[in-house]
């Protein structure tokens, strides 16, 4: 979590003082709060401009370095771990009159990223609209999860995913409906004009995975694919319990594939979800499920691309998430917040009998001023960036990780 060291010092203070008033403590919850809605905009630059601020433009941006040590990779065991660039992004944020907008741009050393890119407008304090590459509403927002590895629902698609059309919000004193239609992916779908479809943040469904091809193999010619009519609908409905605060929530998601042969599928998904939280514990549950068809073939995987290669996916899956964490104000030196946490994931009932994966991550995420930092143990089976892949080629591995980024 992203904390600005000032105002969490004076939280820790003010929560440490043995004569603390009433008044006290709620000014320190709502300062809590606040900050945590900050720490989500600079993680995920993907901010709610406010009109009401007038005209102005605002850019930011991150620097982010990551170290690695692999037990599945004897290379990196023997050199004691390998430390990279991760990526430099630039965010730009305003309002013109009246007319919002947010945009990202990440450069990667293997690939060159738009993350997001929108226009909007509030139609009034609770209606919004935006258009262009935005965040697909589906589950948990803005992450399902803690860690810097996301859930496995990320490398399936349904976890923090972009696309390009309209997205509409409404959002009332305990109710939240959002309404999207998308006609492609981020990339422009099947005919997108782009060279590599791999150079993509979030994860797309790129073709049909034919018997005999390699899972990480691009899709044979005739058989690469693109989402397109995308309709999302997801609802969530606030609750209170004495002093927890519950949001329940139902997303349902249907589309279709335009295939390069010309054969149509299409796909759906839906999740129902929950978020609880108590003092300074959040809890995160969600079940999901999904599935793809292809007219006129039993297509049990799918080709999906991001981050400069192939994988391959079961085209029917069910997935579970439970998450728990705990943000603990502290003041040490110049750190100012400590998040512990567990994430736990796991994708099961594939299609093509296709091994389960599961990924659990233990880790906390430090912050120290504009620096922000997460330190993950990662263990796991068949997932993507810990020795395995969705299509189930490997046994359990273990990761730690330790992504350390300025934000600015």
């Amino acid at each position: 979590m992203m904390i600005r060291s000032a105002l969490a010092a004076f939280c820790t203070t003010l929560m440490l003082s043995a004569n603390v008033s009433a008044n006290a403590i709620n000014t320190t919850d709502d300062e809590i709060e606040e900050l945590k809605a900050r720490i989500e905009k600079l993680e995920s630059g993907n901010e709610e401009v406010d009109a009401d601020r007038g005209d102005f433009v605002e850019f930011g941006g991150a620097a982010r370095f990551q170290y690695s040590y692999e037990n599945y990779n004897s290379e990196n065991k023997n050199r004691g771990g390998d430390a990279d660039f991760d990526l430099f992004r630039l965010d730009v944020d305003g309002s013109i009159d009246d007319v919002i907008f947010s945009a990202q741009y990440r450069w990667y050393q293997y690939m060159n990223v738009v993350h997001h890119a929108w226009v909007g407008y509030n139609f009034d304090e609770n209606q919004q609209g935006k258009i262009g590459v935005t965040q697909v509403p589906f589950g948990i927002l803005t992450w399902a999860s803690n860690s810097y590895f996301f859930s496995s629902n990320f490398y399936l698609g349904l976890e923090d995913d972009y696309d390009l059309g309209l997205n509409y919000t409404y959002r009332g004193d305990k109710n939240r409906l959002d309404l999207a239609f998308f006609k492609n992916d981020e990339l422009g779908g099947l005919d997108g004009y782009v060279s590599d479809r791999t150079d993509s943040y979030s994860y797309n469904i790129v073709g049909v995975r034919l018997s005999g091809e390699g899972i990480y193999d691009a899709p044979s010619v005739g058989y690469s694919a693109g989402e397109t009519n995308t309709v999302n609908v997801r609802y969530v409905h606030d609750i209170a319990l004495n002093e927890v605060e519950i949001e329940l929530g139902v997303s349902l998601q249907a589309g279709q594939l335009a295939i390069e042969n010309g054969t149509d599928g299409k796909n759906r998904a839906a999740a129902l979800h929950g978020v609880a939280n108590y003092d300074r514990w959040n809890l995160k549950l969600q079940l999901t499920e999904y599935k793809y068809d292809v007219d006129g073939m039993d297509a049990e995987r799918m080709v999906v691309a991001a981050y400069g290669f192939y994988d391959t996916i079961a085209a029917e899956a069910t997935s579970y998430m439970a998450n728990l964490a705990y943000s603990l104000p502290v003041n040490i030196g110049p750190i100012s917040n400590l998040t512990f946490y567990n994430d736990y994931s796991l994708v099961t009932n594939k299609s093509a009998n296709l091994e389960d994966t599961f990924m659990n991550v233990t880790g906390v995420a430090i912050t120290s001023g504009g620096l922000f930092t997460y330190v993950d143990f990662v263990v796991a089976e068949n997932q993507p960036f810990v020795g395995g892949s969705m299509a189930g080629d490997g046994g359990v591995n273990k990761r730690v990780n330790i992504n350390f980024g300025y934000y600015f």
